[in-house]
């Protein structure tokens, strides 16, 4: 039978690991928001919509990702007028820039993705995809797209393959993760002019692909790596983001039914009409629009929930982030975030 002063050490014990079960479930999600025109990166609260924190960063911020434990967010200085090199360390619960890694040569990294606790990303003017080891603050993987401007990427969820989207030369880079770097392991898919906005089914079958010059969307299948259909969406699809559920696909248009141009610069954006844009939600089994929901300002980023309830949309030239119900298909927020908002990431809480 334990004493008194026995009881009161089990006691103390007790409370002290409650109390840090409590703390860890404490952890609230957080938006990342990039503001590329500013050079900061905005820390949101997705429920109150209020900014907790804006961090400097490197220049021109255009995409982030979040460590596996949800403690950093790993942010690409794309650059503005001179092409960036670096990618920004932050912590998410202080706000604050604990490191800044230099890139060298890989100039205007951008498309950022998490797989494995390593963060994908491409080098637009190398075209090259690298991939930087947080714990090791280095890159340890490096290889070539055969692709022009290759821009943004995707990972599937088990690590394993590797899709770039490469704007100037008019295809997909499929990568395999798995295997050596030979031709059995790397392809190039041909789809429409201009190829940016990029992801994956969540079942891993079906890559889509935005098509920023003829507003098509082409819909790889991964099995044989070749376009199985192509349909038209929008001017502009940008971005696109499937929902966690796979039964829609959120298309961010710009032009909102305006003329499909090159889009690929701030200064074109900036050139479009503020009062033009749009986000489309495509039902992904029928490819069909369901709902045009209004967003001028030019809509990028596009960020879900983890629950998929909500989905964020960056509006550049507003200089917010509306919030999107799921179940309604209608805007029911919005927070003003900074200049340029582009990129968007999520930190889910514990």
């Amino acid at each position: 039978m334990p004493n008194r002063i026995e009881r009161f050490a089990l006691l103390t014990a007790l409370l002290a690991a409650l109390g840090t079960v409590h703390a860890k479930e404490l952890r609230p999600d957080r938006l990342i928001v990039l503001n590329k025109a500013e050079s900061t990166a905005a820390i949101v609260d997705p429920v109150s919509l209020k900014v907790v924190a804006k961090v400097p960063v490197g220049e021109g911020p255009h995409e982030a990702a979040i460590s596996a434990d949800g403690k950093l967010a790993i942010v690409a200085n794309y650059g503005a007028q001179r092409p960036g090199n670096s990618l920004s360390i932050i912590d998410v619960d202080s706000g604050k820039e604990l490191r800044r890694h230099s890139l060298g040569a890989l100039t205007r990294p951008h498309g950022m993705q998490l797989a494995n606790n390593k963060v994908y990303f491409t080098s637009e003017t190398t075209r090259t995809v690298a991939r930087y080891d947080i714990a090791e603050d280095k890159v340890d993987w490096l290889m070539g797209t055969g692709g022009s401007a290759t821009h943004m990427l995707v990972v599937s969820a088990d690590g394993k393959r590797l899709y770039t989207s490469n704007i100037a030369s008019n295809d997909v880079t499929a990568i395999r993760l798995d295997g050596p770097p030979n031709r059995n392991n790397i392809a190039q898919i041909p789809v429409g002019a201009q190829p940016e906005a990029i992801d994956l089914a969540p079942d891993g079958k079906e890559l889509w692909v935005g098509q920023n010059a003829d507003g098509g969307v082409s819909i790889i299948d991964t099995e044989t790596n070749k376009v199985k259909e192509t349909f038209t969406v929008g001017a502009l699809p940008i971005r696109l983001k499937f929902s966690p559920n796979a039964k829609v696909v959120l298309v961010s248009d710009p032009r909102g039914g305006g003329t499909p141009s090159d889009a690929n610069s701030l200064t074109a954006l900036q050139a479009m009409s503020p009062s033009a844009g749009q986000v489309l939600v495509v039902d992904a089994a029928s490819r069909k629009i369901v709902k045009r929901i209004a967003m001028p300002g030019v809509p990028l980023g596009i960020q879900f929930a983890a629950d998929g309830k909500r989905a964020y949309v960056s509006r550049t030239l507003a200089k917010r982030v509306d919030v999107i119900d799921m179940q309604t298909l209608e805007v029911v927020g919005s927070v003003e975030t900074g200049e340029g908002p582009d990129g968007l990431a999520w930190r889910a809480g514990t």
